[in-house]
């Protein structure tokens, strides 16, 4: 699990025999399909993709009736919803809200409780060895995730980003802003046990975290932007875009926001196979920040005259 998904293995094949499985078939099963999805995250097409995940994403949660403990199955349809949620229900939701706000914000809706989804999968992985976790994470947070060692990294990053991003759709529901530093805490935690993890990864978070915070400490979310591209080799797309959404729309730094969002649009798609598809879609999420940048600040710089205008 420590290279980077983009969607789990679908292992189609599967789901041919899924029903009767049993014993060893079942884990053997659950093995296969909670295995790095390569093939998935090489490929250029998102439209193909969007098509072809919920059918994996279910089978893995047949196989998981039988093998509810299964703590790489439970990894991979946390990862698998909050991809899917994020790139193809909440992207599409941004898209078509200036035209249709009605399905824009069922959209919407859809992507929390699919997001909510994945934060319980990630909740249930973390609790496999450690019964009653949730619980204990809810009353004191710093005791509950002490226990935690490296082998929870991947559940902790997966399950913080689910439960986040839930918080985000949610808009301004308090019961839901009120759980946003419990998703801190465990990407914090995974940070301590293995901060380089998956070249970066847990500091993109961390930016987006410190910027949707009222009172985020924007130092700080800079430290970990120079830390994710400096890990990343600046091979990812999302990354330049995290920060340009999260760090320059909250400065209100029209001229950052420009070159981020360049340096987002000129990574090499096709130079690294296991970040494509990612790339592809943050692509597209920077072209369509890019198209709406006057609704996005209060005075754009005027590309003819390189003067600030209102």
């Amino acid at each position: 699990m420590r290279r980077r998904l983009f969607f789990p293995a679908l292992g189609i094949w599967l789901a041919l025999g899924t029903a009767g499985c049993s014993g060893l078939a079942t884990s053997l099963a659950a093995d296969a399909l909670s295995g790095s999805g390569s093939g998935y995250a090489s490929d250029d097409d998102p439209e193909l993709i969007e098509a072809a995940a919920p059918f994996g994403l279910k089978t893995m949660e047949t196989v998981l009736e039988s093998e509810p403990e299964h703590r790489a199955l439970l990894t991979a349809l946390s990862a698998g919803y909050v991809q899917y949620a994020y790139a193809f229900v909440a992207e599409k939701a941004h898209v078509v809200e200036d035209d249709d706000y009605d399905r824009s914000q069922a959209l919407k809706r859809r992507a929390k409780k699919l997001y909510l989804r994945a934060r319980d999968f990630g909740l249930r992985g973390l609790a496999v060895d450690d019964p009653g976790f949730a619980a204990r994470l809810r009353k004191n947070p710093d005791a509950a995730l002490a226990k935690k060692t490296g082998e929870d990294v991947s559940l902790l990053y997966w399950t913080a980003a689910a439960w986040s991003l839930a918080i985000s759709a949610a808009g301004l529901d308090p019961a839901m802003v009120a759980d946003l530093p419990l998703a801190g805490a465990l990407a914090k935690r995974a940070l301590v046990l293995e901060e380089d993890w998956n070249d970066g990864a847990l500091h993109d978070f961390m930016v987006s975290y410190e910027a949707a915070r009222p009172d985020g400490d924007l130092a700080a979310a800079k430290t970990h932007f120079e830390r994710a591209v400096a890990l990343n080799g600046g091979r990812r797309a999302g990354t330049y875009v995290g920060y340009a959404e999260g760090v320059a729309r909250k400065q209100q730094d029209v001229k950052l926001f420009r070159s981020l969002i360049d340096k987002a649009l000129n990574v090499d798609v096709d130079a690294h196979r296991d970040d494509r598809l990612a790339n592809v879609i943050n692509q597209r999420r920077a072209r369509r920040l890019l198209a709406r940048i006057d609704d996005l600040f209060l005075v754009v710089e005027d590309e003819a005259t390189k003067e600030a205008t209102p």
